[in-house]
Protein backbone atom coordinates (compact mmCIF):
# COMPACT_ATOMS: atom_id res chain seq x y z
CA UNK A 1 0.00 0.00 0.00
CA UNK A 2 1.35 3.39 -1.00
CA UNK A 3 1.43 6.08 1.65
CA UNK A 4 -0.34 9.32 0.81
CA UNK A 5 2.02 12.27 0.38
CA UNK A 6 1.74 16.00 -0.06
CA UNK A 7 0.66 16.61 -3.64
CA UNK A 8 3.44 19.13 -4.33
CA UNK A 9 6.13 16.44 -4.37
CA UNK A 10 4.40 13.82 -6.52
CA UNK A 11 5.91 12.73 -9.81
CA UNK A 12 9.58 13.47 -9.28
CA UNK A 13 11.71 10.92 -7.41
CA UNK A 14 14.09 13.59 -6.05
CA UNK A 15 11.19 15.68 -4.78
CA UNK A 16 9.47 12.67 -3.22
CA UNK A 17 12.67 11.51 -1.48
CA UNK A 18 13.26 15.02 -0.14
CA UNK A 19 9.65 15.19 1.07
CA UNK A 20 9.78 11.75 2.69
CA UNK A 21 13.13 12.13 4.45
CA UNK A 22 13.81 15.79 5.11
CA UNK A 23 11.07 18.35 4.52
CA UNK A 24 9.49 19.40 7.76
CA UNK A 25 11.70 17.26 9.98
CA UNK A 26 12.79 19.39 12.96
CA UNK A 27 16.43 20.43 12.64
CA UNK A 28 18.66 21.16 15.63
CA UNK A 29 22.08 20.95 13.97
CA UNK A 30 23.57 24.32 13.05
CA UNK A 31 25.37 22.89 10.01
CA UNK A 32 22.03 21.69 8.61
CA UNK A 33 20.39 25.03 9.40
CA UNK A 34 23.11 26.83 7.46
CA UNK A 35 22.79 24.46 4.50
CA UNK A 36 19.07 25.18 4.28
CA UNK A 37 19.59 28.90 4.77
CA UNK A 38 22.08 28.99 1.91
CA UNK A 39 19.91 26.87 -0.39
CA UNK A 40 16.74 28.83 0.40
CA UNK A 41 18.48 32.15 -0.32
CA UNK A 42 19.57 30.82 -3.71
CA UNK A 43 16.03 29.58 -4.31
CA UNK A 44 14.60 33.10 -4.03
CA UNK A 45 12.75 33.75 -7.29
CA UNK A 46 13.28 30.19 -8.55
CA UNK A 47 11.56 26.86 -8.00
CA UNK A 48 12.76 24.62 -5.18
CA UNK A 49 13.19 21.68 -7.57
CA UNK A 50 15.79 23.73 -9.46
CA UNK A 51 17.84 24.11 -6.29
CA UNK A 52 17.21 20.55 -5.12
CA UNK A 53 18.57 19.14 -8.37
CA UNK A 54 21.69 21.32 -7.98
CA UNK A 55 22.11 20.59 -4.26
CA UNK A 56 25.21 18.39 -4.65
CA UNK A 57 26.78 21.01 -6.92
CA UNK A 58 26.13 23.67 -4.28
CA UNK A 59 27.63 21.39 -1.64
CA UNK A 60 30.81 20.93 -3.67
CA UNK A 61 31.04 24.61 -4.64
CA UNK A 62 30.38 25.92 -1.13
CA UNK A 63 32.84 23.89 0.96
CA UNK A 64 30.29 21.25 1.99
CA UNK A 65 28.17 24.14 3.38
CA UNK A 66 30.87 24.86 5.98
CA UNK A 67 29.96 28.36 7.13
CA UNK A 68 33.36 28.93 8.78
CA UNK A 69 35.04 28.38 5.40
CA UNK A 70 32.42 30.32 3.44
CA UNK A 71 32.84 33.32 5.75
CA UNK A 72 36.47 33.51 4.59
CA UNK A 73 35.77 33.53 0.84
CA UNK A 74 37.63 36.21 -1.08
CA UNK A 75 37.14 37.69 -4.55
CA UNK A 76 38.98 34.85 -6.32
CA UNK A 77 36.50 32.36 -4.85
CA UNK A 78 33.57 34.60 -5.82
CA UNK A 79 34.94 34.76 -9.38
CA UNK A 80 35.25 30.97 -9.42
CA UNK A 81 31.67 30.52 -8.20
CA UNK A 82 30.42 32.90 -10.88
CA UNK A 83 31.94 30.55 -13.48
CA UNK A 84 30.41 27.40 -11.95
CA UNK A 85 27.56 26.28 -14.21
CA UNK A 86 26.47 23.70 -11.64
CA UNK A 87 25.03 26.34 -9.31
CA UNK A 88 22.90 29.46 -9.63
CA UNK A 89 25.45 32.07 -10.70
CA UNK A 90 24.02 35.16 -9.11
CA UNK A 91 26.65 37.54 -7.77
CA UNK A 92 24.35 39.09 -5.16
CA UNK A 93 23.32 35.68 -3.82
CA UNK A 94 26.93 34.46 -3.72
CA UNK A 95 27.94 37.55 -1.76
CA UNK A 96 24.89 37.06 0.47
CA UNK A 97 26.05 33.51 1.27
CA UNK A 98 29.38 34.89 2.47
CA UNK A 99 27.77 37.69 4.49
CA UNK A 100 25.22 35.31 5.97
CA UNK A 101 27.96 32.84 6.96
CA UNK A 102 29.70 35.56 8.96
CA UNK A 103 26.47 36.71 10.57
CA UNK A 104 25.42 33.11 11.27
CA UNK A 105 28.50 32.80 13.50
CA UNK A 106 27.58 36.07 15.24
CA UNK A 107 24.17 34.59 16.08
CA UNK A 108 25.89 31.46 17.39
CA UNK A 109 28.12 33.56 19.61
CA UNK A 110 25.14 35.49 20.99
CA UNK A 111 22.75 32.57 21.56
CA UNK A 112 25.10 29.60 21.98
CA UNK A 113 23.89 28.17 18.67
CA UNK A 114 21.79 29.17 15.71
CA UNK A 115 19.42 26.39 16.75
CA UNK A 116 18.82 28.10 20.11
CA UNK A 117 18.17 31.38 18.32
CA UNK A 118 15.68 30.07 15.75
CA UNK A 119 13.78 27.71 18.05
CA UNK A 120 13.20 30.60 20.48
CA UNK A 121 10.77 32.03 17.92
CA UNK A 122 8.43 29.04 18.47
CA UNK A 123 9.21 28.37 22.13
CA UNK A 124 11.07 25.21 21.13
CA UNK A 125 8.06 23.47 19.61
CA UNK A 126 7.12 23.16 15.91
CA UNK A 127 3.99 24.96 14.79
CA UNK A 128 1.55 22.45 13.33
CA UNK A 129 -0.86 23.71 10.70
CA UNK A 130 -3.92 21.93 9.34
CA UNK A 131 -3.83 22.41 5.60
CA UNK A 132 -5.81 20.11 3.34
CA UNK A 133 -3.96 21.06 0.16
CA UNK A 134 -0.50 22.52 -0.29
CA UNK A 135 -2.23 25.16 -2.41
CA UNK A 136 -3.79 26.46 0.83
CA UNK A 137 -0.43 26.91 2.55
CA UNK A 138 0.59 30.54 2.94
CA UNK A 139 3.86 31.85 1.56
CA UNK A 140 4.44 34.05 4.63
CA UNK A 141 3.17 34.27 8.19
CA UNK A 142 3.53 36.42 11.27
CA UNK A 143 6.32 34.05 12.32
CA UNK A 144 8.23 34.34 9.03
CA UNK A 145 7.72 38.11 9.14
CA UNK A 146 9.24 38.27 12.63
CA UNK A 147 12.20 36.01 11.81
CA UNK A 148 12.85 37.85 8.54
CA UNK A 149 12.74 41.21 10.26
CA UNK A 150 15.16 40.07 12.96
CA UNK A 151 17.60 38.50 10.49
CA UNK A 152 17.54 41.63 8.32
CA UNK A 153 18.18 43.77 11.40
CA UNK A 154 21.25 41.60 12.00
CA UNK A 155 22.40 42.24 8.39
CA UNK A 156 21.43 38.95 6.72
CA UNK A 157 20.69 39.15 2.98
CA UNK A 158 18.02 37.44 0.83
CA UNK A 159 15.96 36.61 3.91
CA UNK A 160 12.58 38.06 3.00
CA UNK A 161 9.50 36.62 4.64
CA UNK A 162 8.75 34.23 1.75
CA UNK A 163 12.29 32.80 1.80
CA UNK A 164 12.13 32.48 5.57
CA UNK A 165 8.72 30.80 5.49
CA UNK A 166 10.14 28.14 3.15
CA UNK A 167 13.18 27.82 5.44
CA UNK A 168 10.94 27.32 8.49
CA UNK A 169 8.91 24.68 6.64
CA UNK A 170 12.01 22.84 5.44
CA UNK A 171 13.65 22.79 8.88
CA UNK A 172 10.55 21.68 10.72
CA UNK A 173 9.70 24.78 12.70
CA UNK A 174 6.42 24.78 10.76
CA UNK A 175 4.70 21.49 9.90
CA UNK A 176 2.88 22.32 6.66
CA UNK A 177 2.44 18.75 5.48
CA UNK A 178 -1.08 18.19 4.18
CA UNK A 179 -3.19 16.58 6.92
CA UNK A 180 -3.69 13.51 4.71
CA UNK A 181 0.09 13.06 4.26
CA UNK A 182 1.77 10.29 6.22
CA UNK A 183 4.47 12.76 7.35
CA UNK A 184 1.90 15.09 8.92
CA UNK A 185 1.13 12.57 11.65
CA UNK A 186 4.76 11.42 11.92
CA UNK A 187 5.90 14.98 12.63
CA UNK A 188 2.95 16.26 14.71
Amino acid sequence: MTQQKCAWCLGDPDYEAYHDREWGVPVYDDAVFFEFLLLETFQAGLSWITILKKRENFKAAFSNFNYQDIAQYQQTKIDSLLQNSGIVRNKLKIKAAITNAKLFMNVQAEFGSFSNYIWNFVDGKPLVTSIKSYKDAPSTSDLSDAVSKDLKKRGFKFVGSTVIYAFLQATGLINDHEISCFRYTDLS
